[in-house]
């Protein structure tokens, strides 16, 4: 199938880099975004089609907009990663496309406790910029090959300390480029996962794909490239969690307790590329 194409032109250790200027309207805090004339509110179930969320990151080389995202700095201790996320880690490339650079250079000197970090990486949030209860969600994303890397486009619940709410709408193991997980986890033990694997030994490194997922009151539905791959219903799923705000996650991990940690064949530096994130309501 072809790949749709971009349009025309407080955490453990870490802290969040943020500005100033969030509006919330209804429920549904915008952000940025209040600018542009978005005031509906995501809460109550989407009213029709639109688009309430967009960052096509078509600036000028440099920092991403710190409007819409938060910027990572620090060693969170998340899933026994050997990643240190540094804000300079990911910038817009000039050319449309957001750029989170996974190095080793002076990782050592970094603390990933109770190990040395691996890798220095990036990690960019929403929370407190925009977030929403239903709608689509999606990302033309170029992942990273190689052992110990762990792109993923995500979503959790708003605020974090609330519950383990997540709705993962891709994760790729490095090791195994040709697979892309797509899970949901809550409380009450809510753990589940499907994956789909790409035809004919093709990867997920090779090229852009469109990663999303169709969020709706009685369920959730996963899709790669338009093609739906998993669906999760409401009714079907003990610890449902997702009928509440979430906000949206972009990160690239190094190592873990899934992804394993780097070894001699991985070459650094390993780039993730970000076409454009995109919300919309569901008609």
């Amino acid at each position: 199938m072809p790949v749709p194409q971009k349009k025309q032109q407080g955490l453990g250790r870490a802290r969040l880099l943020r500005s100033s200027g969030v509006m919330a309207v209804g429920g549904l805090v915008l952000g940025a975004l209040a600018g542009a004339g978005l005031s509906a509110s995501l809460r109550d179930g989407p009213p029709g089609p639109g688009l309430v969320f967009s960052d096509e990151f078509d600036g000028p080389a440099g920092p991403p907009d710190l409007d819409k995202w938060n910027l990572i700095d620090g060693h969170l201790g998340y899933n026994d990663e050997l990643d240190y996320y540094r804000p300079e880690n990911a910038a817009l490339d000039g050319r449309g496309r957001l750029v989170i650079t996974a190095r080793d250079d002076n990782a050592h000197l970094f603390d990933c406790r109770p190990r040395r970090c691996a890798a220095t990486s990036a990690r960019l949030t929403t929370e407190g910029r925009f977030t929403f209860t239903y709608g689509r969600i999606e990302a033309r994303i170029k992942v990273p090959g190689g052992q110990g890397m762990w792109p993923a486009f995500w979503a959790r619940r708003d605020p974090p300390d609330a519950g383990r709410g997540e709705i993962d709408v891709m994760e790729i193991l490095g090791r195994d480029p040709g697979a892309v997980h797509s899970s949901l986890h809550g409380d009450r033990d809510l753990d589940v996962t499907d994956t789909y694997r790409l035809p004919d030994g093709q990867d997920f490194a090779g090229d852009f794909h469109v990663f999303a997922a169709e969020w709706r009151k009685d369920g959730i539905c996963f899709s790669v490239d338009g093609l739906t791959h998993a669906c999760r219903k409401k009714a079907a799923t003990p610890g449902w969690e997702f009928d509440r705000p979430y906000f949206l996650l972009l990160n690239l991990a190094v190592g873990g307790d899934w992804a394993e940690g780097p070894d001699k064949s991985t070459k650094f530096p390993r780039h993730m590329l970000v076409d454009y994130v995109r919300v919309s309501r569901l008609g």
